[in-house]
């Protein structure tokens, strides 16, 4: 596949300088690296974004993810490898992924599960990741940015 144009936060130098800023805040709450690799990957599976589902499952298996793992993310809710606190990062990520699909875009429940692992810095965080996927999702998918990539 080739790009349609060079990928639109390239284009425009501030945009990068804005998402790495993003990147950062969201890295520095206390989550744990491996639920936001998780997070990132399942957002990124639903939004069809092939540069960063390869670079998010490449990320996660040099920073120690196992195999088993990353080929279960899609169905992490019918294997064993994920944590109750991963399980409630994965919904409310497929939730704020998938806004329009349902009337209450994040459920209660599901919030309420994730606030039951992670105190408001971390869901901030969390919250803010899950946006800042969407954003790569939502520049690369349109432009049909390819995988592999090399960023930074």
């Amino acid at each position: 596949m080739q790009a349609r144009m060079t990928n639109p936060a390239v284009l425009l130098p501030d945009a990068t300088k804005a998402i790495n800023l993003l990147y950062k805040a969201a890295h520095s709450a206390g989550v744990p690296a491996a639920t936001l690799e998780l997070v990132h990957l399942r957002a990124s599976q639903i939004n069809g974004c092939s540069p960063c589902v390869d670079s998010g499952a490449r990320s996660a298996k040099k920073n120690g993810e196992s195999d088993e793992r990353l080929f279960a993310v899609a169905a992490w809710r019918d294997t064993p490898y994920f944590t109750d606190a991963e399980r409630a990062a994965l919904a409310l990520a497929e939730a704020a992924t998938r806004l329009a699909d349902r009337a209450d875009a994040v459920p209660d429940d599901i919030w309420d599960d994730a606030v039951e692992h992670f105190g408001e810095r971390e869901l901030a965080a969390i919250v803010l990741w899950i946006a800042t996927t969407n954003l790569f999702n939502r520049l690369n998918a349109p432009t049909r940015q390819p995988a592999p990539q090399s960023w930074g």
